[in-house]
Formats: C-alpha cells, structure tokens, sequence
C-alpha cells in the first residue's frame, strides 16, 4: 500500500488572484469543490492508495475534509521542504510516498494507477513523469504548457512523484538549490556543468542523460517515466488554466 500527500498549502497571490478571492489555491471552487477536493477524490478512488496527508491551512481545510485513519490534515509551514517533512510525520512508517500539488483537479484514478505502474520496480529513491508535447495537446488544445525539448522529444512535467521518504531531509535542499538556480545561466553552468548545459541548449540530451545528471546532483537514484496521460502534466496556476478546467469539468 502507498501512502499519499498533497501539498495545499501555497498561497494565492499570483495571477489566480484575478480569478478568485480564496486566501489558498488548494481552495479555489471549481464547480462547486475546492481544487484541493479533486486531487483527493482521485486518491480516494485508488485501491492501492492507503493514508492521505493533506498539507495546507488546517482549519480552513477542516470545514471540507470528514479526516479519520485514512485522511490526516497536517498544518503547512514556510516552505516546501518543511511541507514535506511535515507531511511525512503525518504519515509514520511509510515506506514509499505519492506526492501530489492541489492544483492538478483534472487528475483522475487512471492516471494515478497508471503512473504507479509505470514506477513499477522500486527500485529507484525518486520517480518523476514527464508528458509528450502531442498527448497534450491532443486533448487539450488550448492548454500552454511549458516544455523542453530531448532528444526524444517535446515533454512537459508531471505534476506527482512516487519516492522513498527517507532521501527528503537530504535531497529537498539540493533540489531548490536546482529550482533556484533556473533563471541564471551563472548559477545553473556550476551546478549542472557548462557542456551538459550547452548540450541542453542545443536540444542534444537525452532522457537518460537528464535522468542521470539529476540523480547525480540530488545525490539519489532518479528515474523519469513517460505518461501518457495529460492530466498529469495540466496544472492551474494561471486564469486561462482555470477557465479550461472549468469547463472541461463542466462536461464530465
């Protein structure tokens, strides 16, 4: 059994602002239900999911959550990997984790069950997926996605991870070193090399190339997986995100 955790707790004051006064993004209504409540339901519907930590503003998030043995809310604090952490202490004993954001509500039991599938072995401390450009827009033509370009392909980020929660306390400050450094070419060339970044720019990695690179600076054993379901790769962190969800959850 696979414990999951959401994080629900980044606050709205960037462009959703617009859209909604909710304090939270995890607590935007679509169509009646937090955004939050969809990844949840999703959960909720997989078998081989067990405990669900929800991480967000506890109190507000009371009001809408019934928790018992299987849900826990946990308070959110600063930042992620306090998130994180607070979210694994929530969940004691868990020997691999399903990390989700709020604010993929498009997600569905399919593509979660899909994605456990696709991590299959265990063996590795972290799993990433990554969608192909084509199965997104094939089914969301007006979605805008941000992508890289591999030697395989044109993919854009998944938006959960399956991990061994015993790599966090180490591995999230590295990754925010990387996450920090995205947006000075100075900071990233000593991080991840100047010909590895060079060959990036030229579109001249592959997939395995990128998946080492990244398991190398984390200090873990990554492994990235193609989904082919684009639910995964469609988040809300813009109005015309909210207003394609909106009505794609209009005609379900």
């Amino acid at each position: 059994m696979i414990d999951a955790l959401v994080l629900a707790g980044s606050p709205n004051n960037g462009a959703l602002r617009e859209c909604s006064a909710a304090r939270y993004e995890a607590m935007i209504d679509i169509k009646g239900k937090l955004m939050v409540e969809y990844v949840v339901d999703a959960l909720r519907q997989c078998d081989r999911i067990g405990r669900i930590a929800i991480v967000g503003p506890r109190t507000e998030l009371a009001a809408h959550f019934n928790c018992g043995k299987r849900e826990i809310l946990v308070e959110h604090g600063g930042h992620l990997t306090e998130n994180v952490l607070r979210g694994l202490q929530g969940l004691p004993g868990a020997q691999r984790v399903l990390l989700l954001t709020s604010d993929i509500p498009l997600i569905t039991r399919r593509a979660i069950e899909n994605f456990i599938d696709l991590c299959g072995d265990e063996q590795a401390d972290l799993y990433y997926p990554v969608v192909p450009r084509e199965v997104v827009e094939k089914r969301y033509s007006t979605t805008r996605r941000t992508y890289v370009q591999l030697k395989e392909g044109i993919y854009t980020g998944g938006n959960i991870f399956l991990f061994n929660p015993g790599i966090v306390e180490e591995c999230m400050p590295r990754g925010q070193k990387l996450v920090d450094a995205r947006k000075s070419p100075l900071k990233l060339c000593r991080l991840v090399g100047l010909l590895f970044l060079i060959k990036f720019l030229m579109k001249n990695i592959s997939l395995q190339e990128a998946q080492k690179k990244v398991s190398l600076l984390l200090g873990i054993k990554g492994r990235v997986v193609i989904s082919p379901f684009p639910e995964v790769g469609v988040d809300v962190d813009k109005p015309s995100d909210l207003e394609l969800v909106n009505k794609q959850l209009g005609l379900a």
